[in-house]
């Protein structure tokens, strides 16, 4: 119980000393702008592996709330339905250079939880925030194609062999419980290669499996306060649904710093221990 207050105290004076929320609005910003070609870039994939656009709106709901989803659920189902070669070439630049910029306020924010100064170059930065670019479409890919295609691996399984309802029912955890998985190594690997400091992978576990969490309770909470008390269409008309988009995109950056925020934490007091022992060691000698 100790522990968890100390760590909890640390969380709160790093939350106040690195301006969280101000680096959480940093990267909503971001995010917003490389929001439209990411999506397009991801969606004009899609039609290429025949995915039920009915299914996938279902699994975006589950990622994103749906009151931000409607604000491009037409353009979503129309590029999912017509495959476009040329929009898919467009998509990739603009992601690249867009959301690479998103990724650029990211590893800001894992700097400044680390308190390390960030001096490689200009080309190596901005290729890290390109590769971590498409760390992300990676894990928004899965989230999406994994759990659809369980439908059709149950299918195909049932129709070899008989399955209990209780073996179908444990395929469909299993799916989610897989998509889960490679998401957090993914935000794993983002915490990892994002601030200029050697790391060891798995010091950046446990912010991966908090940000994991927190971002599908934060999402489910979103949407629930929004559908029950909050009605923004009314107040802010046809901009209703960008300033939930935006709003979301505060609360992930929030998340993600905070992640962030207890690797470093738990590193540095890892350290503290290490060092303290060596100590000991040395003066037992």
């Amino acid at each position: 119980m100790k522990k968890i207050i100390s760590y909890g105290k640390a969380m709160i004076k790093e939350f106040s000393n690195d301006d969280v929320p101000l680096l959480a609005a940093a990267q909503a910003y971001y995010y917003i702008l490389s929001f439209v070609p990411m999506i397009v870039l991801i969606f004009a994939i899609l039609p290429y592996l025949n995915i039920n656009p009915t299914q996938a709106m279902e699994v975006i709901e589950s990622v994103m709330p749906s009151a931000t989803v409607a604000v491009f659920e037409e353009q979503i189902i129309s590029i999912l339905t017509e495959p476009n070669g040329g929009l898919l070439t467009v998509g990739i630049i603009g992601t690249i250079w867009s959301a690479s910029n998103g990724m650029n306020a990211f590893i800001t924010a894992q700097n400044v939880a680390y308190n390390v100064k960030d001096n490689r170059s200009f080309i190596k930065k901005r290729l890290l925030s390109i590769g971590l670019t498409f760390g992300i479409i990676i894990a928004l890919l899965v989230a999406l194609v994994l759990p659809v295609f369980g439908d059709l691996l149950i299918t195909t399984i049932g129709s070899l062999v008989y399955m209990t309802n209780e073996v179908e029912m444990m395929v469909r955890v299993l799916r989610w419980v897989v998509s889960l998985i490679i998401i957090v190594t993914i935000i794993s690997a983002l915490y990892h290669f994002a601030p200029n400091i050697k790391l060891p992978f798995k010091t950046a576990i446990p912010g991966a499996v908090f940000a994991t969490v927190a971002w599908q309770l934060t999402s489910l909470g979103f949407s629930y306060y929004i559908s029950n008390f909050a009605n923004y269409s009314e107040t802010y008309g046809s901009l209703g649904g960008v300033f939930m988009l935006m709003l979301w995109f505060y609360l992930i950056g929030i998340i993600l710093v905070v992640g962030a925020e207890l690797n470093a934490i738990l590193y540095r007091k890892k350290r503290i221990q290490v060092h303290v022992k060596n100590i000991d060691k040395t003066s037992i000698q």
